[in-house]
């Protein structure tokens, strides 16, 4: 499986999907996207599988975009394309007729917190940071972001989030509602696991349609949210701002936003 950027383990009715490009903390580059797309697809259909897991390999579960194809995004229809792309993966987690949990082993930032939100229980390690990092780059926040966060935390403390773009540490997050348990580092696989197996024991119809109950409204209203997020990152892309977002960043500089 070497080179393969995503990784698939079956055991016990339990299907692991890793994130496998550590040395860019398992970024969202196009082939990154494709290779978790197809993984999921392949999960989806298998009978077998009553379970899946969802986490990165290194040091992060996912940093979200990939900046050097953030950086090439100079046009309207590439962005659009970019964040539906990413998007594939959160519709395919959030129509999945099987719980899937993410393991959050790391930094989870961008979209990469939102792939983690996109799923059904969220156990993090107790060493994980989040952040809803676009603003950094003068970016709004998207791939699912302003639906999945206020609903999870509230209006007021979303835009803290969102405006901010600040790391929140893993016992934060859990107390915010935007994750289910927070394990000691050495002891996440073991409870998350632990938690699967439970999972497995249950009636599979049942939860797959509980599932598909509670996620109705969600889906409904997301696909509309995503459209919108899409056209106004458009813009955004085509700003000053995000240039000198993205100028920061590689200059490992405070950035000078000019609201342009």
């Amino acid at each position: 499986m070497a080179g393969k950027l995503a990784l698939l383990k079956k055991k016990n009715g339990i299907a692991t999907i890793t994130i496998n490009s550590p040395k860019t903390y398992n970024a969202l580059s196009p082939s990154v996207i494709a290779a978790v797309v197809k993984t999921l697809q392949k999960v989806q259909n298998d009978p077998a599988i009553r379970v899946v897991i969802l986490t990165g390999a290194g040091k992060a579960f996912c940093a979200g975009g990939n900046l050097d194809d953030i950086e090439e995004m100079v046009t309207s229809s590439r962005t659009r394309n970019y964040i539906f792309d990413i998007a594939a993966i959160v519709n395919l987690i959030v129509d999945m007729p099987k719980p899937v949990i993410a393991m959050v082993n790391g930094i989870a930032a961008g979209a990469g917190f939102n792939l983690a939100l996109a799923c059904d229980i969220i156990f993090c390690a107790r060493s994980a940071r989040f952040a809803q990092s676009f603003v950094k780059l003068g970016l709004i926040a998207s791939c699912g972001a302003t639906y999945f966060v206020p609903r999870a935390v509230g209006l007021y403390r979303a835009k803290e989030i969102m405006f901010t773009g600040d790391f929140i540490d893993a016992e934060r997050v859990v107390l915010s509602g935007l994750a289910n348990r927070v394990v000691d580092d050495g002891k996440l696989q073991e409870e998350t696991y632990k938690f699967a197996e439970k999972l497995t024991r249950g009636a599979p119809l049942a939860i797959g349609l509980m599932k598909k109950v509670m996620n109705h409204n969600v889906k409904q209203d997301f696909q509309t949210l995503l459209e919108l997020e899409v056209g106004i990152q458009s813009l955004c892309v085509e700003s000053e701002d995000h240039k000198e977002g993205i100028a920061a960043v590689r200059g490992k500089r405070p950035p000078v936003f000019k609201g342009r």
